[in-house]
């Protein structure tokens, strides 16, 4: 091997030398920071090993501490436990003498009472319960009397609508019509040569001519007012003519009858239609075009329909009712009046009759039936015809009474409410039609009021004269009174 050869050999043999001692060196230095870092990291898990049995010694402590509070507590608890089982002994003990204390002296009570402690139980259950049934009633009787207050005030309330609301006529003639003259000379025309004209009128007419004193007129006297009218139509249109004679009255007569008859009709239907009402037949319309003739108390028993029609019809829309078929009864209710004469029975159940015969509806004929209580009310338009019959008659001005009597009849029914014993004061109220009693409540008891207002209603319908109904309404009132000092 040559010189150059060895070298490269030695060359290389020394670099591969080199690189060996640098990669020993390399992973001598790697192999110590490993192992630095290992040692670190055990002597951070060594500081949280120890701080960990640090805590856990703490915790024992503590442990160890509750430990000896508890045993203390058990013990506490076992003596407090001893001491209420003492304290619960000795309780009983004292509750048993107590029972037999308690049942001794009951006993003791009850021989010297003379009563068992059953029986006072009974007692005391009896005595408060008729307490709580007193109070019970008290408080019922509270309730209506506030109920019947409020109903009477909402009814004074829906009539007195009703009646403002309504504005007629007062009463009008009764038996007799005054004809005007354009000449006083008539007179002695209307009577005639040895008095034949009047003769001949009266007999065609059947009404009654008084010529008096009275300047430019003349008097027709009937009961009848259809012949009153029909002898006034025929009166003026002979006056008209001049041509005053036996013929000529007769004729005047028949035509009066036509015009009267026309005039009636035409009544009826104006009737009809002012108080709102349709339907009616011809029959009906007639009768109640008659009633225009008719009077009760000086009435005018037409205008007293209509003007009950409106009242029945306000009063149901008042209530929420049927206001058309309230206008409808209260309107036919008089229809009886122009036939009473002519059919027997009152004009309530002659009108029924009338209406059930025109085809009119069972509600309108009952309403009619029972507007004067002769048959019992079984409608609500019933009751509504009979009060709106009562307001229109009881109206001021709508009916002709001598103040004398109308002040004498109300006197002498409180008159005789006083002579009862037991009445403290008696009122004759609403024109006489209600009689309010009031009696002492010390004196009559509830039977006894019950009893003393069917005595005054049945001395009132044998010794009074009146018109229509008088409810009799006793009051008992008890006031207790004491004075706190």
């Amino acid at each position: 091997m040559d010189l150059t050869a060895a070298s490269k050999v030695g060359f290389i043999a020394a670099g591969g030398l080199a690189v060996f001692l640098g990669a020993v060196v390399f992973f001598t230095l790697r192999m110590r920071g490993t192992v630095h870092r290992v040692r670190d990291e055990l002597a951070a898990e060594r500081d949280r090993l120890e701080r960990r049995l640090a805590q856990v010694e703490q915790r024992d402590e503590r442990v160890a501490r509750r430990e000896e509070t508890v045993e203390v507590k058990s013990r506490t608890l076992e003596l407090r436990e001893g001491n209420l089982l003492d304290r619960e002994r000795t309780l009983a003990a004292e509750q048993a003498e107590l029972d037999d204390a308690l049942i001794a002296q009951r006993k003791r009570l009850e021989e010297i009472a003379n009563f068992t402690a059953d029986e006072a139980r009974q007692g005391l259950i009896e005595a408060t319960e008729a307490e709580a049934r007193s109070d019970a009633l008290s408080l019922v009787r509270d309730i209506e009397a506030r109920a019947r207050e409020e109903a009477e005030l909402r009814a004074r309330m829906i009539v007195a609508t009703a009646v403002q609301r309504v504005a007629v006529d007062t009463a009008g003639s009764t038996v007799a019509t005054t004809v005007q003259l354009p000449d006083d000379d008539l007179k002695g025309r209307i009577i005639g040569r040895e008095g034949r004209n009047i003769r001949a009128f009266e007999q065609a007419t059947g009404v009654s001519v008084v010529i008096d004193e009275a300047p430019d007129s003349v008097l027709l006297s009937c009961f009848d007012p259809v012949r009153r009218e029909v002898a006034r139509v025929a009166l003026t249109a002979l006056l008209a003519d001049g041509r005053i004679h036996p013929a000529s009255i007769e004729a005047e007569h028949a035509r009066a009858e036509r015009v009267v008859e026309a005039g009636i009709i035409g009544a009826g239907q104006a009737a009809a239609a002012e108080a709102s009402v349709t339907g009616l037949t011809e029959e009906l319309l007639r009768l109640l075009g008659a009633l225009r003739y008719r009077t009760s108390y000086g009435q005018d028993v037409l205008r007293h329909s209509v003007e009950s029609a409106f009242i029945a019809g306000l009063i149901a829309d008042e209530l929420g009712t049927d206001a058309p078929l309230a206008r409808r009864c209260a309107l036919l209710h008089d229809i009886g009046k122009a036939l009473t004469h002519e059919a027997e029975g009152s004009h309530a159940a002659v009108g029924a009759a009338i209406a059930a015969r025109h085809g009119e509806a069972d509600a309108v004929c009952h309403a009619i039936a029972a507007h004067h209580g002769e048959v019992e009310q079984r409608t609500i338009e019933a009751v509504l015809t009979q009060t709106a019959d009562a307001i229109s008659a009881a109206r001021p001005g709508a009916r002709r009474d001598a103040h004398e009597h109308y002040v004498t009849r109300l006197r002498r029914t409180e008159e005789l409410c006083l002579q009862y014993a037991g009445v403290d004061r008696a009122y004759a109220m609403q024109s006489g039609r209600d009689v309010r009693v009031m009696v002492c409540p010390d004196v009559i008891d509830d039977a006894g009021a019950k009893d003393l207002a069917k005595k005054i209603a049945g001395r009132i319908e044998s010794e009074l004269q009146y018109p229509g109904q008088i409810t009799v309404t006793v009051v008992r009132e008890l006031r207790a009174r004491h004075v706190a000092r």
